[in-house]
């Protein structure tokens, strides 16, 4: 089994057995319970905060040597409304605090707050795959364009699991995974 399929398996199970509404919403703490979840046995290095850097497409993330104090600040971010939550994501997402897989454990992370704060979640399945990456790597200038594709995607519907299933998997369909890999 390929660490997508294996992961994105954990991931639903994380919902369907209900451990996801165990875990703290909106601090670190809780966004290392959702990694170490569902990446548990695929990384070594699940639920655990980065020791050295890393980039992505030229873009360099928080340093390392700082990423302690960068993450109890951003824990320390309102919640308030949804340009707070918004913003408070577009910071971990700059931190990114793990080798990989910030982007789905993050995702998750952010829907907890969403529904913890605001009594919504994302419809990720109407989220656009390449309008929401260009939205998130132009989010530490502005993160307007982000907010309003997010915004226009928000549902009540914090408990239909066909919302949350499907948001899982347009989660993994960002990140590269596509089912059809599966069954080749």
């Amino acid at each position: 089994m390929n660490k997508y399929r294996e992961s994105i398996k954990k991931a639903f199970q994380l919902f369907e057995t209900g451990k996801i509404d165990t875990f703290e919403v909106g601090t670190t703490i809780g966004l290392k319970q959702i990694h170490h979840y569902i990446f548990e046995g695929i990384y070594d290095f699940a639920g655990k905060i980065r020791d050295q850097n890393i980039s992505k497409g030229g873009f360099r993330f928080a340093s390392a040597l700082y990423l302690d104090e960068v993450l109890k600040k951003i824990e320390q971010m309102p919640e308030h409304n949804f340009e707070n939550v918004v913003a408070k994501y577009v910071e971990m997402n700059i931190a990114h605090p793990f080798l990989d897989g910030n982007g789905r454990s993050m995702r998750i992370w952010l829907d907890m707050i969403l529904k913890k704060s605001l009594g919504q979640v994302v419809n990720w399945q109407h989220v656009d795959k390449s309008l929401y990456l260009q939205a998130m790597e132009r989010s530490p200038v502005n993160d307007l364009e982000l907010r309003t594709l997010l915004s226009d995607n928000l549902t009540d519907k914090i408990n239909d699991r066909t919302i949350i299933f499907k948001g899982i998997e347009q989660s993994y369909y960002y990140e590269g995974y596509r089912k059809e890999d599966d069954e080749l």
